[in-house]
């Protein structure tokens, strides 16, 4: 009898045991988490990229960063090979909205929640969209450029010609708040197939031309508006522009004084809420359909600051 006793005690033990390093193993397993977004060498997809790293750090997440400059891949076929790996979720910024829906449907077929990050698809299946509103930050940059100049003053609208809606939604934004205070508006277009330095100076100066009474510049985003800013101080002339993106160099002329003020998208942001959200995801938990990064007004006050954050996480 004892020794029965002592069999079924072992056995007990052993079992438990087993258990034990089965639940060590399962828990010990991390999420794995893809990212495919449109690069990740500017410093804006890089800035968001530590914010993705972050996440995976904070949240015990394995994941990966895809994008077409690390493979000389089309984002499509990216999206394709990283199906067939099965992520547990996939954080996506396409670079063609409309002609990704088909592989992402793809994903939703096989239960892998889809978080849309940066420029939205607008796709029903899409479990989440975190990013800047985009309407928003042209209202906001509208309201700041007329906050510098008086009623009956003209404004330029750079915008980019492109597949998604981010510079039209940024440029009808800032549009809707200058004309409700009485500020006229004219537009520009660039043709946009990657950007190359210098790329906004003929459409720019040819608006210039034609207007020559223009007493300030919204930009879509900083790249053309630091084009536009290195023109006008090669002309000599002197009026406020505002971007969008938040870069550094731009920043600087804020800290610097040349500018009295500009609005920064937060891209560290949106990696790192994009994963804290895939992560709920993941363990069944609901998350918001739409998650506003927001956006910061740069001023000579916050922008060294504001330098020194993104600094510090670029140099890691």
């Amino acid at each position: 009898m004892k020794k029965k006793s002592l069999v079924l005690v072992v056995t007990i033990v052993f079992f438990c045991g087993i258990s034990g390093l089965l639940y060590k193993a399962f828990a010990a397993k991390k999420p794995t988490v893809a990212v495919v977004v449109k690069g990740t060498k500017s410093e804006y997809w890089a800035i968001m990229v530590s914010g993705f790293k972050k996440g995976f750090q904070n949240f015990g997440v394995k994941g990966t960063v895809y994008a077409p400059d690390q493979s000389n891949e089309d984002q499509l076929t990216i999206l394709k090979h990283v199906l067939k790996e099965k992520p547990d979720a996939l954080i996506f910024s396409p670079i063609d909205p409309a002609a990704s829906v088909p592989v992402l449907k793809e994903f939703k077929k096989k239960h892998i929640p889809v978080l849309v990050v940066d420029t939205d698809v607008n796709w029903s299946g899409q479990t989440s969209f975190i990013g800047t509103d985009n309407p928003s930050l042209g209202e906001k940059a509208g309201e700041l450029l007329s906050s510098l100049l008086q009623p009956g003053d003209k404004v330029a609208l750079i915008g980019r010609e492109s597949i998604d809606n981010v510079s039209k939604d940024r440029i009808q934004g800032a549009e809707k708040a200058l004309n409700t205070v009485g500020i006229d508006t004219v537009a520009g277009k660039i043709k946009f197939d990657g950007y190359k330095e210098g790329k906004t100076i003929p459409v720019f100066s040819q608006l210039l031309k034609n207007n020559p009474d223009i007493k300030g510049v919204f930009a879509s985003e900083d790249t053309v508006a630091l084009d536009v800013l290195k023109y006008l101080h090669g002309k000599g002339i002197n009026i406020p522009v505002v971007g969008a993106d938040g870069i550094i160099e731009m920043l600087r002329y804020n800290e610097n004084g040349t500018l009295k003020g500009s609005v920064a998208q937060n891209p560290y942001d949106m990696g790192y809420i994009s994963v804290e959200n895939a992560v709920k995801v993941i363990k069944g938990e609901k998350v918001e359909k739409r998650i506003n990064s927001d956006v910061d007004i740069i001023t000579a006050g916050n922008a060294k600051s504001k330098i020194k954050f993104l600094e510090g996480i670029l140099d890691k």
